[in-house]
């Protein structure tokens, strides 16, 4: 779900509605950012997902990390970062990661990573000392990883489960009906499996849906409802966009108000933090979805507001 602006040219058919514009990233903490990036050799899917909140987020001094490379085993319709044969796995990485955590200052950081079916550990054991690496020179941050879907397998699971980050995220990104189009070589009712796992094993979980590539309203709800009985805590709804010609079109632009419809919806499932809009991406807002029960009463106290 962090695929987003489009190149020029890249949307076909259907013209990209105002709610859509974003800022160009500008201002000394952006710089900043992205100079330690850079310095640290460091992958984020902010720039390899084209993520419209890129400006936002930098500029406010956070970024979320990609690790294991920018190169993916997986070639999913939706997603801007590249496919093919990744270069080998760089153990260094932990290591410099944890320092552009503690260089930037961030109390809370988010770390994501392309698949790596290549792997017999699906990635999880460097994923595992990354964890340890942040926390240990960043004992103060809290921590978000989005994970692959370790095939659903327990023991690469179990490392992710073993170091403990405060949340743990594995997208969904589409419906049921949807997913061999929109993720390819993904499941998705093993990504259900995996979000079972992981909240068996005390974590507190988090998934992410796209919207706008041919599903129903019904569709979303189920979905949501998929979710919710697999135990996920917090949930994102965000707008696709297509990153160039060659990925998915967009079937529909999201209108805020639906949006905000699919915000109640999850509220009165029962998740404890939603977060719906055209904008929204797995790590937006990230740093409030840490804090149980944030989101939940937030939402009671607009209740209450409007119905007085």
């Amino acid at each position: 779900m962090e695929n987003i602006i489009p190149k020029e040219g890249a949307e076909e058919g259907i013209k990209k509605p105002n709610w859509l514009r974003v800022k160009l990233p500008i201002g000394e903490e952006y710089k900043h950012v992205r100079n330690v990036v850079d310095t640290h050799k460091l992958h984020t899917i902010c720039e390899s997902g084209n993520c419209p909140n890129m400006g936002e987020c930098w500029g406010a001094g956070t970024a979320t990390f990609m690790i294991l490379g920018n190169i993916c085993t997986r070639s999913c319709g939706f997603c801007a970062v590249a496919t093919g044969r990744p270069k080998a796995v760089d153990w260094e990485e932990p290591t410099r990661v944890a320092d552009a955590i503690r260089l930037m200052h961030v109390k809370h950081a988010v770390i994501t990573s392309v698949d790596r079916d290549d792997l017999k550990d699906g990635g999880s054991i460097i994923w595992e000392h990354t964890i340890r690496a942040v926390k240990q020179m960043n004992p103060q941050t809290t921590l978000e990883t989005l994970i692959p879907d370790f095939k659903a397998e327990k023991e690469n699971i179990q490392r992710i489960i073993d170091v403990a980050p405060e949340v743990v995220s594995h997208n969904i990104e589409t419906t049921e009906r949807l997913t061999r189009k929109v993720r390819i070589q993904a499941k998705y009712w093993r990504s259900m499996e995996t979000l079972k796992i992981l909240k068996a094993g005390g974590m507190r979980t988090k998934s992410g849906i796209m919207l706008g590539l041919g599903e129903t309203k019904e569709e979303v709800v189920q979905t949501l409802k998929d979710l919710y009985a697999s135990g996920v805590d917090v949930v994102t709804l965000g707008q696709y966009l297509q990153p160039s010609k060659k990925h998915l079109p967009v079937a529909r632009f999201i209108p805020p108000a639906e949006f905000a419809e699919y915000r109640e919806i999850g509220y009165d499932l029962g998740f404890d933090y939603v977060e719906s809009g055209p904008l929204v991406r797995s790590s937006y807002h990230s740093e409030k979805q840490v804090i149980p029960g944030y989101g939940r009463n937030k939402w009671l106290q607009e209740k209450a507001a409007n119905a007085g």
